[in-house]
This record gives structure tokens, sequence and C-alpha cells, in this order.
């Protein structure tokens, strides 16, 4: 993983213009990436917990 937000690894970078502030936020590629990158040896990581169980 890159730590530069202004060059992404896996999209286009990104068309800024004076004023904006860059972001960036998790999609279903940030956490294939990190667990692929742990190489975790012989597990399995099941991430089936539902979205009510973190409501406050």
């Amino acid at each position: 993983m890159t730590a530069d937000v202004g060059a992404p690894e896996l999209e286009d970078r990104p068309a800024l213009r004076d004023g904006d502030v860059p972001v960036s936020w998790a999609c279903g590629v940030t956490p294939h990436a990190a667990i692929m990158a742990s190489r975790p040896p012989g597990h399995m990581l099941v991430p089936d917990v539902p979205d009510a169980a973190y409501a406050a």
C-alpha cells in the first residue's frame, strides 16, 4: 500500500483543483489487499459481522 494518497496503486491519479482535499475510503480492494499482504499461514478470515452489531 502507498502512503501517498496522490499516487494510488489501484486506480487513476486524482485530478485535484484548488481547495480540494484528497481523501481515501475503504472499499472491497483495500481489505483484500491488506489480507493478501499479511499472508496468514493456513488461516481464513471470515468478515461476517453484520452492520447491526456496530450500531450505537
